[in-house]
């Protein structure tokens, strides 16, 4: 059941306004040696991608982004590039990729030989050629969460999934929308379902705190929940929206109703956070390309 907007609001009051823990948890953080990265949803630039892809990577670079993440992998290409093509075009750039979104499905699993299929063993081939540390798949299907049971059978291929990622020095991981706060089974979130039934040494999570508002979720509530389970975060904000097929849509860091500052900070010194990943899916009227620039002008302004 979808939460009320007075809900939503009891529950904003948790991360709106002014940080309680930013400025003393920032402090700690300064001063020391990175231990995290900051990098692109390349999904943010997805119209761009499609007509320019080096064009696009190009500028990328060159508003001082060091790490992307892919959003498309086709037919065992990158964005039209073999693995070792794109690994190519990234490293002349001066990019890595430590990431990248491909959904694991119905497709990648034989229930008869109780093993992945060669989709999902090339899917994870060409993610160590490219130098991942994390394979990530952005969503769950339906029919694969109808019930407890079914949940619960899946969560162990993820967890297979994450030993098959290990043999090659890399990790499973899952990025949520919003259904997985949205939807119960047997009074049961499905992200509690989830997370309570993964390895977190096999299975990583991708922390979108944009996704999840519109699921009644909160970030901060489940930061604390979960400390050490977010080895990655996608940095994201929120406005009303205005096309109406969503409550909230994404926007420029610092201009929506969450504390992103806040949420960030938290997921670096308790939900042991090492990817920031930056996404905006909606821009108001501004150029997709140019949001990227002023989103990580913003998180370096932020001192991350």
């Amino acid at each position: 059941m979808k939460s009320t907007r007075r809900d939503f609001l009891q529950k904003s009051a948790l991360f709106l306004g002014a940080s309680a823990m930013g400025s003393s948890a920032l402090a700690n953080l300064a001063g020391k040696k990175s231990k995290h990265l900051i990098g692109v949803q390349l999904y943010s630039v997805r119209e761009d991608m499609k007509k320019d892809p080096m064009g696009t990577l190009t500028q990328i670079a060159q508003m001082g982004y060091k790490h992307v993440e892919h959003a498309n992998y086709v037919n065992r290409k990158f964005y039209g590039w073999s693995a070792l093509e794109f690994r190519k075009r990234l490293e002349d750039l001066g990019l890595k990729m430590p990431s990248g979104h491909t959904v694991m499905g119905k497709q990648h699993w034989d229930e008869g030989k109780k093993d992945f299929t060669d989709l999902w063993k090339f899917t994870v081939e060409d993610a160590a050629v490219l130098g991942q540390e994390i394979v990530i798949s952005p969503s769950l299907d339906s029919s694969l969460r109808s019930t407890t049971s079914d949940v619960k059978r899946y969560m162990d291929i993820f967890n297979k999934s994450g030993e098959l990622c290990k043999k090659s020095g890399m990790r499973f991981g899952y990025h949520n929308h919003d259904f997985e706060f949205s939807q119960k089974l047997d009074g049961v979130t499905l992200f509690d379902l989830m997370l309570d039934n993964t390895d977190p040494s096999l299975v990583a999570q991708q922390l979108d705190i944009g996704n999840m508002i519109n699921g009644g979720g909160v970030p901060e509530e489940i930061l604390n929940k979960y400390p050490n389970r977010f080895v990655s975060m996608h940095v994201k904000d929120e406005i009303l929206s205005s096309a109406g097929h969503e409550k909230y849509e994404s926007t420029i860091l610092g201009k929506g109703i969450i504390d992103v500052k806040k949420m960030v900070t938290l997921g670096l010194t308790k939900g042991g956070t090492k990817h920031l990943i930056i996404e905006q899916e909606s821009y108001q009227g501004k150029a997709p390309i140019d949001s990227m620039k002023e989103d990580l002008e913003i998180m370096k302004k932020w001192g991350f």
